[in-house]
């Protein structure tokens, strides 16, 4: 029998980060109580060389915490509204993150543009996607090289590029510094709220962030 993309994900996973629990949304289906059942099988976990990471819950444990990181003033209200319906339960090295939108979607929200794609209604579109082109989706070869020079990031660290992405910035290794996974989202808020819906040729204000 073939093995879902979502179970073969959680093959690979490198976790608990936390104690185990029992995690209901008090929904009876849909994205949250898919991913109910997932953090209550394993409570925390990272991908892909760490490329990818999926938030524990609970008071203890290493990395963010799935609740606390989506508190409206944990990130959030850096973004002006921007970042309102999305619950997200995961993110990339880069700080991408994993969300599932108003109850309902899956979807990848760009921290500095804040603009949002849609993967599926379910966990298994995500896994599906991360799966099709780890490289790119997951960041895997990246993560890999990234820690093998500068040493392995720590739970609750991701990587900030130094020249923001929306102004030319590249994926040399030079041109990002680790920073705490909230302030890394923190400095991009303002920024996004520039980007969002910008058009072509506009000045933004990169001393924002």
């Amino acid at each position: 029998m073939t093995q879902s993309a979502l179970e073969q994900l959680l093959g690979r996973a490198r976790g608990p980060m936390g104690p185990s629990t029992e995690l209901d949304f008090g929904v009876a289906g849909g994205p949250l109580a898919e991913l109910g059942a997932v953090l209550s099988r394993v409570n925390g976990f990272f991908l892909f060389n760490a490329g990818v990471q999926v938030f524990r819950v609970g008071e203890e444990g290493l990395g963010p915490d799935l609740l606390s990181w989506n508190g409206e003033n944990t990130w959030k209200d850096t973004y002006g509204g921007l970042a309102d319906g999305l619950f997200s339960f995961g993110q990339d090295i880069f700080g991408n993150q994993f969300a599932i939108m108003d109850g309902s979607d899956v979807v990848v929200f760009d921290p500095e543009t804040a603009e949002v794609e849609v993967l599926g209604t379910g966990l298994e579109s995500w896994a599906q996607w991360l799966l099709a082109d780890p490289e790119v989706n997951a960041a895997a070869n990246f993560a890999y090289a990234f820690q093998q020079r500068n040493g392995a990031l720590e739970p609750d660290q991701r990587l900030v590029p130094l020249q923001f992405f929306v102004a030319g910035g590249d994926y040399e290794f030079d041109n990002f510094a680790v920073r705490d996974a909230v302030t890394a989202m923190r400095i991009r808020g303002p920024i996004a709220q520039q980007v969002y819906n910008l058009p072509d040729g506009a000045t933004i204000d990169l001393s924002a962030g």
